[in-house]
């Protein structure tokens, strides 16, 4: 299957989606690869939770281990801007910049960083949620 011109706005490698619909056995139901997805959207949010709760506890490390397998995650989906906002992620949690190149040793600044680009990759997570939607019309808010 083609994802149509546009499908995702940017945010979706099509690509990359187009080998998960692939594997679906029937076109039609995409039992295969909705699970796939409604995997990812179910572990995006307990990824998100727990991120939450390392900022509370100042804890970049966490924050760096979950940027990590998130990154991971969305990469294998395609879901580009997520993954660029996840390495972020990794990177501030790393004491690195956003490009994760230079070193950055002021906590508060990783910490402050880090919530910043959570906010972003939590917003890029429904927006992306609401693109997939289309595809997959009975997959659970």
């Amino acid at each position: 299957m083609t994802l149509e011109p546009g499908f995702g706005g940017g945010r979706i490698d099509h690509a990359t989606f187009e080998q998960i619909l692939e594997m679906d056995d029937d076109p039609a139901d995409r039992e295969f690869s909705q699970s796939i997805v409604i995997g990812f959207f179910e572990q995006a949010k307990d990824t998100f939770k727990q991120m939450e709760e390392a900022l509370k506890e100042k804890d970049l490390d966490q924050i760096a281990t979950l940027g990590h397998f998130l990154k991971g995650s969305s990469a294998t989906l395609g879901l580009t801007e997520l993954r660029d906002e996840c390495e972020k992620l990794q990177h501030y949690g790393s004491h690195k910049d956003a490009t994760g190149l230079h070193d950055q040793k002021d906590d508060e600044l990783c910490l402050r960083q880090s919530k910043d680009s959570l906010e972003k990759a939590q917003a890029e997570c429904k927006l992306v949620k609401a693109d997939l939607k289309r595809l997959y019309p009975e997959m659970p808010e």
